[in-house]
């Protein structure tokens, strides 16, 4: 274990893999801004598919680098178009974070498919657990500020599902299936691309 880690850190830290990782970062927050609604959820919450980079990333250098490119990524948004003054920066690094992490880690321990697929499904849930939690105790709460109190998020929350009664339901009702539904979405895709682009990450 601690030979690997220390395997990892000298692979990540070298010139050519910190450029990857750069251009991945760079990559990632241009994707950022092309993002759209999905059907039966509050439209103030959009998908996109900024983390895809940091994912590949993290199948193909390990590990830290994935988390490193979701760094990058939010703190160039964050110096550029941060509308909360970092908080969404913050939140979208833990939970892009959380699922990046735990699935890049376990493939990086299971180099398979079967590995891919298992880092996958656990990261989707770890993330969708981190989303929840994030936007309870964080996020929703900033947002309540600017939107005259609970009431409006809730009764939006509740145009969806009726059981949505305070922000913790709305995080965890909203908020988690939404992330799981991201989270499966960028799993398979994940899946299809890897293969073809991890070459040249990799420089092969």
């Amino acid at each position: 274990m601690e030979q690997t880690l220390k395997q990892t850190r000298g692979r990540i830290f070298t010139t050519s893999t910190m450029v990857k990782i750069s251009i991945l970062g760079v990559l990632s927050y241009i994707i950022m801004f092309f993002e759209f609604p999905l059907p039966f959820f509050p439209p103030f919450l959009k998908m996109d598919f900024s983390d895809l980079p940091a994912v590949i990333g993290g199948f193909a250098l390990g590990p830290i680098a994935g988390v490193m490119i979701e760094l990058i990524k939010n703190l160039l948004h964050f110096a550029t178009k941060t509308s909360t003054g970092g908080v969404g920066e913050l939140a979208n690094f833990v939970v892009g974070g959380t699922f990046v992490l735990t699935s890049s880690y376990i493939y990086k321990r299971s180099h398979t498919k079967k590995g891919a697929i298992i880092g996958l499904i656990f990261g989707t849930v770890l993330m969708a657990l981190a989303g929840s939690i994030m936007n309870a105790v964080i996020l929703l709460p900033f947002y309540v500020q600017f939107m005259g109190g609970v009431e409006p998020l809730i009764q939006m929350g509740q145009a969806v599902n009726s059981h949505i009664t305070n922000l913790w339901n709305f995080a965890f009702y909203i908020m988690g299936p939404f992330n799981i539904i991201k989270g499966i979405v960028l799993g398979a895709v994940t899946m299809v691309v890897y293969k073809k682009v991890s070459p040249i990450i990799k420089g092969r």
